[in-house]
């Protein structure tokens, strides 16, 4: 493990060298001694720039966020820019042991979650409270025939037609209303409709619409291992998201685990405060989130 300097908003970089890969993280200290878990922040195939804004909601807390294998600084070897759900959980499981701080507190969200979740089903020693937010699941679905289906088309698209068409279909997905249509597949919205890129570049690298999408939805969770769990799980949906493919998802994998989803504000990327160019309240967010951590006994201040 190779450490970096701290950069000009505190944020220390580290590099974790691992079979096939080097893991990148950064990790924000916090700003007072305390006796609180170390909070992890991880999305897929989102990196650790995603969570620039929530982190800095903790300063009272060292926050560690990371980019996950495939993506953005931690390349990988044989250059694929996906990997599985099993592969991102043992790299969690290796980076925690590397934080070498005891059990973690972990937020998740979207593919991170399901990372997260396969992490917490194989070690939950190392986890002390998983906030997992909307993990997408489609698998979990009462409908996942169609929603697995219309997964598969998407990547399909992007390996015939490429990036704008693909991404075209995947913005129609996250948009539909309750259950997802067999005929999902039948519509070609146009790319331009959404400024997405009409002519094919012949690029297959895209992090989201090509094997990740397919790998992410499709895992199936160990919910025996996770209702027997050490750790305190507890699932989120935003309350913007309601009757969307990823709120569905949270809801059903909460039934799985014989609890509730628990209602956090604004939508899937609701954490977000401008990174990627998407706004969602974080402000509210990440109070509720430090509400649903301070559950477990500690109490601090968002700033």
């Amino acid at each position: 493990m190779t450490n970096g300097t701290i950069g000009t908003e505190g944020v220390r970089p580290a590099t974790l060298e691992l079979p096939g890969a080097a893991i990148v993280y950064d990790i924000r200290d916090a700003d007072r001694e305390d006796e609180v878990p170390v909070l992890l922040m991880i999305g897929s195939p989102m990196d650790a720039s995603g969570f620039s804004t929530l982190a800095g909601h903790f300063p009272d807390r060292t926050v560690a966020t990371y980019d996950p294998r495939g993506v953005s600084r931690s390349v990988r070897e044989d250059g694929a820019t996906w990997s599985t759900p099993d592969e991102h959980a043992d790299d969690l499981h290796r980076l925690i042991a590397a934080l070498d701080a005891g059990p973690v507190d972990v937020f998740a969200s979207s593919g991170g979650a399901v990372n997260a979740l396969e992490l917490v089903a194989r070690h939950p020693e190392q986890v002390r409270t998983l906030v997992a937010h909307e993990p997408p699941l489609a698998s979990a679905l009462a409908d996942r025939a169609e929603a697995l289906a219309a997964v598969v088309n998407v990547r399909d698209t992007y390996e015939r037609e490429g990036l704008g068409p693909a991404m075209a279909k995947f913005i129609g997905l996250t948009m539909i209303q309750g259950p997802v249509p067999a005929a999902f597949g039948d519509a070609a919205p146009d790319p331009a409709a959404f400024g997405l890129p009409t002519e094919d570049d012949g690029s297959r690298d895209d992090p989201m619409v090509g094997g990740h999408i397919v790998a992410v939805t499709h895992h199936e969770l160990d919910y025996d291992a996770l209702r027997g769990a050490s750790t305190r799980i507890v699932v989120a949906a935003g309350a913007e998201s309601e009757h969307t493919i990823t709120y569905r998802a949270a809801v059903a994998v909460a039934e799985g685990l014989g609890t509730e989803a628990v209602i956090f504000p604004s939508h899937h990327a609701g954490f977000l405060g401008g990174e990627f160019g998407q706004q969602g309240d974080p402000d509210a967010f990440a109070e509720r989130l430090r509400e649903v951590l301070a559950e477990e006994g500690y109490v601090g201040r968002c700033q």
